[in-house]
């Protein structure tokens, strides 16, 4: 568990709460700045999670700043975060939500485990919430962003827990 208050997930269809953390690579942001350009793909992770390990080399693949970008949410130090991203090959933006901040993104999204994703609309709807590893759910992110994510030879579970 991310975080030690427990807070009840935010559904699909509800407003995202808004946020403002920091950029791994330097400066603060909100969620109203990352909506600004369009629906956006949030990835809550830890980096000892191995669901986390298996499911961002495929956000990567999915990553697309002109159809859906993609942010990973770490609940880990940056240094922790900047070993994650350099090992698994992540290069999208990276956001801390940091447990010496109370996990404020976290605790607002419900998060009780990681990988949770949320796909949130331009308007900041959450059109999507995604817990854990889901094969059919990361085609249909591809699908947004105009990639296949999974290669045919690929083997690759169905689903795994959170």
């Amino acid at each position: 568990m991310a975080a030690f208050r427990q807070h009840k997930l935010v559904s699909e269809g509800s407003r995202a709460p808004d946020f403002r953390l920091s950029r791994l690579d330097g400066g603060p942001v909100t969620l109203t700045e990352l909506l600004a350009n369009g629906p956006i793909l949030l990835a809550f992770f830890k980096v000892t999670c191995p669901v986390c390990q298996l499911t961002f080399p495929f956000l990567e693949r999915i990553h697309n700043p002109a159809k859906l970008p993609v942010y990973g949410v770490s609940q880990n130090c940056e240094e922790d975060t900047r070993e994650f991203n350099r090992y698994f090959g992540v290069s999208f933006p990276t956001l801390l939500d940091r447990e010496e901040d109370d996990f404020p993104a976290s605790n607002a999204y419900g998060i009780s485990s990681v990988p949770t994703l949320f796909l949130i609309e331009r308007d900041g709807t959450i059109a999507r919430v995604i817990e854990g590893w889901q094969r059919k759910q990361i085609e249909f992110l591809g699908s947004q962003a105009g990639v296949a994510p999974i290669r045919p030879e690929e083997k690759v579970p169905e689903w795994k827990s959170g």
